[in-house]
């Protein structure tokens, strides 16, 4: 979660390497609407967290006008405060995320993904660090994904995911390979957490 303007930061660069946008330092005016999407999703969470005063409010609105205004465009229902740094949204299309629900950094969510609650309950995933998922994925109900999955197209997820660095498809979801979701991840997001470790 964004709690101050280095994590803020920190959010908006990991985001960034996570759409492969590396060499770009902001995005185009006619074009990139989705990182336009994911820049204004971060200021909002940095000014819900961490605003206070008339002025922060004010332009907090502002913010959530024009997020509203490309979520609609776009077919994004993402609220705030749900995906870690690294998100990556490669596709226009619908997803649609409940607003409950938890994931990690390096999140990378192709077109079609629903990540929601069942049986009128509120509780949703929770969803670890390095995860993929495929068009038309579905995440039901408040399970647990470990680091590293990679849910297939069109796999419906209704229990619990524990073993990391294993890939899942189907309906309902079962285990078809212990290859994890690093190729399905940009390069970038981890030589950057390889030569941070050296």
């Amino acid at each position: 979660m964004i709690d101050c303007k280095e994590t803020y930061w920190r959010y908006r660069k990991q985001d960034q390497l996570a759409l492969g946008r590396r060499q770009d330092k902001r995005p185009r005016l006619f074009g990139d609407e989705i990182w336009k999407f994911e820049i204004l999703l971060r200021k909002i969470e940095y000014c819900t967290n961490c605003g206070h005063g008339l002025i922060c409010k004010a332009v907090n609105k502002y913010y959530k006008f024009k997020y509203h205004r490309l979520s609609v465009r776009l077919g994004f229902t993402i609220p705030i405060n749900v995906f870690g740094e690294g998100l990556a949204i490669p596709h226009y299309g619908t997803i649609v995320v409940h607003g409950n629900a938890k994931a990690g950094k390096n999140c990378r969510l192709q077109e079609g993904v629903t990540i929601g609650a069942t049986d009128g309950s509120h509780e949703a995933a929770r969803i670890g660090d390095n995860c993929y998922f495929g068009s038309g994925a579905k995440v039901i109900g408040a399970v647990t994904i470990a680091d590293d999955v990679a849910v297939g197209a069109n796999a419906v997820v209704t229990k619990d995911i524990e073993e990391p660095g294993t890939t899942w498809a189907g309906a309902p979801a079962r285990k078809i390979s212990d290859t994890d979701s690093h190729s399905n991840l940009c390069r970038d997001l981890f030589q950057q957490e390889r030569s941070a470790d050296r």
